[in-house]
């Protein structure tokens, strides 16, 4: 049996969940102990970022990046998982955004391809 054991990262499978930023890391490993799902390992160079070993188990909870003091790291949520809330009125050139103080009026327009029944008297 070899005296080292290796432990290496998976590639990130669509996207990496988390990025750091070396210049503002200490190597305090506080993101590693908070996070839920053991996704990142402390780095045995001291005083670095950790290593993210399993991206694809990230929850996207944000709980390192909640931890982290000096703002090190940012959280990338994946596209499937982000949601559309801005609009353009085409005719206007208008944008509108979720929340907004001032939003536009309802559509009270049926969907594209349904017909208006007639009731018969």
């Amino acid at each position: 049996m070899p005296d080292k054991v290796y432990m290496l990262p998976n590639s990130p499978a669509p996207n990496k969940g988390m990025n750091f930023d070396a210049m503002r890391c200490n190597g305090c490993n506080q993101c590693v102990e908070v996070c839920p799902t053991d996704v990142m390992m402390p780095n045995p160079v001291k005083k670095t970022m950790p290593i993210v070993l399993y991206p694809e188990e990230c929850w996207f909870c944000g709980a390192c990046v909640e931890e982290c003091e000096r703002d090190a790291i940012r959280m990338t949520q994946p596209v499937g998982q982000t949601i559309s809330v801005n609009w353009l009125r085409k005719e206007t050139g208008e944008y509108f955004r979720l929340g907004m103080k001032n939003p536009p009026p309802p559509n009270l327009r049926p969907p594209s391809g349904e017909k208006r029944r007639r009731r018969r008297v």
